[in-house]
């Protein structure tokens, strides 16, 4: 996915509106794109999505701690579907105050279930109006469409 992006953004296939957002936004590491593509594939996608973002916002700011060191959002494995709800919802408090020290209004993230159990979870930890958008959503929001 972000390779591809990251293409068609370079060739021009693509061309997005970098001021279609005017909130502070942030961006989640997922540990499945980050660390444990790291461990098992020799490469984790760290670089790739920041690359994506700055050429989607003019307003968006790094977690801390970022990049390998992000905490996980408590959701992965199919917490949203296993049953242990109240431990899903326990372990996520700490990527939500992660994410309310930033003030950021919009969250990105590239992972299906970070998405859904970070959506989950925001009222719960005082964000219910925080934006959860997925990378490739961001990109499509910003896209200039030519008149053809």
């Amino acid at each position: 996915m972000f390779d591809l992006l990251i293409r068609y953004i370079r060739q021009g296939r693509i061309t997005l509106n970098r001021d279609r957002f005017t909130q502070l936004a942030t961006y989640h590491d997922p540990c499945n794109y980050g660390r444990r593509a790291e461990k098992i594939f020799g490469q984790g996608f760290f670089e790739e999505p920041r690359w994506i973002m700055d050429q989607c916002l003019t307003h968006w700011v790094e977690l801390y701690p970022d990049r390998r060191h992000q905490f996980c959002c408590g959701g992965g494995g199919g917490a949203l579907t296993n049953g242990y709800n109240e431990e899903r919802i326990f372990y996520g408090r700490r990527k939500m105050d992660q994410i309310k020290a930033t003030g950021a209004e919009m969250l990105v993230v590239p992972c299906h279930s970070c998405h859904g159990q970070l959506n989950n979870i925001k009222a719960t930890y005082g964000l219910p109006k925080l934006t959860v958008k997925y990378l490739w959503e961001l990109v499509a929001d910003c896209l200039v469409l030519s008149e053809a």
